[in-house]
């Protein structure tokens, strides 16, 4: 059964109330500055369900929020993705954004890399650099690679991921959340068409970010090239 909220939110949730309730003891304007307080943070942990567009050879949003500049980088060197630069779509989440992140495209996980750091404001480009990450290396079904990041903010703390190495993973899961205002980076195959601009809102597992070129992009039965992936 899918819980309107994350899992991870749970016991941060349970001490919102726990505290609440105390604070109704203690003097009943603290209490309801509590519920104020509580109902935040149960609308913080929200996890919508979400549909991919069913649209082939498309890569999606990992991430809810707002989309900072595009530019060329390379990848994360722990990765070992080589220093050739790649198109890198990024994606601000604010507090008010849902942060639970998802695939961004059907594949296998190759590698994932754990790397402490700094917890500068995650809208500035020297956060991919940095601050505290998560990264994960995934070949696609079509052979490509590419690599998405999550990237602790000015206020998160904790980046949660149940990604393992040779894991098979689909387009839209759910692969983990980072607490509380972060980003999340894309770095594409090369010869990927980006379909997005800065400043455009993304919804995670749903806004098509980018398109596989044409020689790579697998044909799905009954498909046409007018099909379009849209965000709901």
């Amino acid at each position: 059964m899918q819980l309107p909220v994350h899992r991870e939110g749970l016991p941060i949730i349970a001490g919102f109330l726990l505290a609440t309730a105390l604070l109704w003891f203690l003097w009943a304007p603290l209490g309801l500055l509590g519920g104020v307080l509580s109902g935040w943070c149960i609308w913080f942990f929200r996890d919508p369900n979400r549909v991919p567009p069913d649209t082939s050879g498309v890569i999606l949003a990992p991430a809810d929020g707002r989309l900072l500049p595009i530019v060329e980088m390379p990848p994360p060197a722990e990765l070992a993705m080589g220093n050739a630069p790649r198109i890198r779509i990024s994606i601000f989440m604010n507090i008010f954004n849902v942060h639970v992140n998802r695939i961004p495209a059907d594949g296998t996980i190759i590698d994932t890399h754990y790397r402490p750091g700094r917890f500068f404001n995650a809208s500035f480009d020297k956060a991919s650099e940095h601050n505290e990450r998560l990264s994960a290396r995934m070949r696609l079904d079509t052979g490509e690679e590419l690599a998405f990041v999550q990237i602790a903010g000015l206020i998160a703390r904790r980046i949660r991921s149940t990604l393992g190495r040779g894991e098979t993973v689909h387009r839209g899961a759910r692969f983990g959340l980072i607490r509380f205002g972060s980003r999340v980076d894309v770095y594409l195959p090369p010869d990927a068409e980006v379909c997005v601009s800065e400043g455009q809102h993304m919804t995670a597992g749903e806004t098509v970010i980018a398109r596989l070129s044409g020689r790579n992009a697998p044909v799905a039965p009954g498909s046409s090239d007018s099909d379009e992936g849209t965000a709901r």
